[in-house]
Formats: C-alpha cells, sequence, structure tokens
C-alpha cells in the first residue's frame, strides 16, 4: 500500500511518508520528481509543486509550508 492510499490520512503525513527517502537539503523540482516515483496523489504532487522554489532542510520545512497554504482543512 503506498503512503496516499491510506484514507484519513493528514496532507502532512502523506508528505512526510512519500518523502522519507529523499536526501536533504533539496529543491522544489527534487521534491516533486521524489512524490511522483513515491506514487503521491494528484493532489499531493499539485501542493507540492505550489511551493516556492529554494532549497528544503528538511520534511519539517516542507510540511510547514504545506500546511501554511492549505490550512487546517487539508493538514487536520
Amino acid at each position: 500500500m503506498t503512503a496516499s492510499a491510506i484514507p484519513g490520512e493528514s496532507i502532512d503525513l502523506q508528505i512526510a511518508d512519500l518523502l522519507g527517502e529523499v536526501q536533504f537539503p533539496t529543491n522544489k523540482d527534487a521534491l516533486v520528481d521524489a512524490a511522483r516515483e513515491a506514487g503521491a496523489s494528484n493532489e499531493v504532487l499539485s501542493m507540492l509543486d505550489g511551493l516556492p522554489e529554494q532549497d528544503y532542510a528538511d520534511v519539517g520545512s516542507v510540511t510547514r509550508l504545506v500546511s501554511g497554504n492549505y490550512g487546517p482543512g487539508l493538514s487536520g
């Protein structure tokens, strides 16, 4: 079962699961590519693709931005 197939799992957890193998620091394009290879849903890919073009130090820096951009309705 892929991380994105777990019903009710928050977006933050899906992203953390999908990016667990990513070598940080990394950039947005590498995050999107890694999530796509891991089988991320279109919703998650769209969120990651909407992130600013910058380097990310760790998974937490990615999920904080996603939570901030998409609000509690998707992170809870």
